[in-house]
């Protein structure tokens, strides 16, 4: 799959950021020295890290060299480094390890979850963002038109419920704060709702369709997006975007 482009990222940066500060500001560890941002992204997430933890060494991790470069060149305090989360393993045991809309990419969270509870040290924090739209039309229209026009689907698999992840992170050593969240975006039309998501949610429906395959997805899939999200009366449209959030603490080995 082709890289992720960071300008079209950050083209809704102050969306994309807010439950990221929303999830930083519940971390209560103010003596944290060692602090991870899993799927840093172009560091906008870590950025929110290196403010809450001055005193701390905080590394951004992701497996995209773009995202990368343009966080090394914004936060050239912070340490960068490429790998892949679902095998990270850092030397030492980390005192937060936060991970904003990153985990929804990988699979098996039954197993993913208490590896990454496995990496705190006593009393370190696990925070948590995850979007949890997978039943909402943004989503479930993706999946529709790359059916119709007989496509394969993305390969990104549903979140757990929130039992499961409640029970996987306990059984860990953890105590649990879990919650959901449904952000009201005001988009200017259904044609933005599809730039936010070019980003992100419609890059593996797209990334291996020639440009005529390309033009004939997006144009259905816009004709059933203007339709499930009609305009206001001030013309704009209304995204929802639920999330789900936690934050675990490790208070046994």
């Amino acid at each position: 799959m082709q890289d992720w482009n960071p300008a079209l990222y950050l083209q809704f940066e102050a969306e994309r950021t807010r439950p990221a500060a929303e999830l930083a500001a519940r971390i209560q560890h103010p003596g944290a020295q060692h602090v991870s941002d899993l799927g840093c992204g172009p560091g906008n997430s870590t950025a929110l890290l290196r403010k809450a933890f001055p005193q701390a060494t905080v590394t951004g991790v992701d497996n995209s060299p773009a995202m990368l470069k343009k966080a090394r060149t914004a936060l050239p305090d912070c340490q960068f480094e490429n790998a892949d989360v679902a095998l990270w393993q850092p030397e030492v045991k980390q005192d937060v390890i936060y991970a904003n809309a990153s985990l929804q990419w990988l699979g098996d969270h039954a197993t993913l979850f208490p590896h990454l509870a496995a990496q705190l040290a006593d009393n370190g924090v696990l925070a948590v963002q995850m979007p949890d739209n997978w039943q909402e039309p943004t989503h479930t229209l993706m999946r529709q038109v790359a059916a119709e026009l007989g496509h394969p689907d993305s390969g990104r698999e549903a979140l757990l419920n929130a039992q499961e992840y409640y029970d996987a992170l306990a059984q860990s050593g953890c105590t649990v704060d879990i919650w959901r969240t449904t952000y009201f975006h005001v988009m200017p039309s259904a044609r933005a709702i599809i730039d936010w998501l070019s980003s992100t949610g419609l890059r593996p429906y797209l990334a291996n369709l020639d440009n005529i395959q390309q033009q004939a997805f997006l144009e259905r899939y816009h004709a059933l997006l203007q339709k499930a999200y009609p305009q206001q009366s001030d013309g704009n449209v209304l995204m929802l975007f639920p999330r789900l959030f936690m934050v675990a603490r490790k208070t046994s080995a």
